[in-house]
């Protein structure tokens, strides 16, 4: 093995330069000092707040339904609605979030939970939580009685 001794003030000093090339970075903020945070585009702002004022417009529509949600189709259509409403309440919230709205975020926060009661207010009776227990289904009416024919006098 026949290898030169090194130069090591020459290698240093190769990288030493190509230290000195590369440029500076931007000093960082001090803890606890953020960017000023850019505006999200338009779009995205109307598009949070027509899925929160959708979701509110749900919300309240609930209570005031005008079928009867007894049983039946009228009750999957009712819950249906709600889970809708729900729905609408979690799109709300988390564009709300994402782009910090906190007045949206805070109106679907409160649809999440009232579309849940209101849900929960036709679920519970009929999966058997609740003291009053419902039917999923509509009674079944007895057939109407066929009356006899009346007798004939000839």
């Amino acid at each position: 093995m026949n290898e030169e001794p090194r130069n090591w003030d020459k290698e240093l000093g190769d990288i030493d330069k190509a230290i000195a090339r590369q440029p500076v970075p931007a000093p960082a903020p001090p803890p606890g000092v953020t960017k000023p945070a850019t505006q999200p585009p338009r779009r995205f702002v109307a598009l949070t707040w027509f899925w929160t004022a959708l979701a509110l417009v749900l919300a309240v529509a609930l209570p005031l339904w005008p079928n009867d949600k007894s049983c039946g189709l009228r009750l999957v259509f009712y819950i249906g609605a709600a889970g809708i409403a729900l729905l609408m309440g979690v799109l709300g919230a988390l564009s709300s979030w994402s782009y910090r709205r906190g007045l949206a975020h805070l109106l679907s926060l409160l649809v999440i939970v009232w579309a849940g009661i209101m849900a929960a207010r036709e679920i519970l009776p009929r999966s058997g939580y609740a003291r009053q227990e419902l039917q999923w289904g509509c009674p079944q009416e007895p057939p109407a009685a066929v009356p006899a024919p009346a007798p004939t006098e000839n």
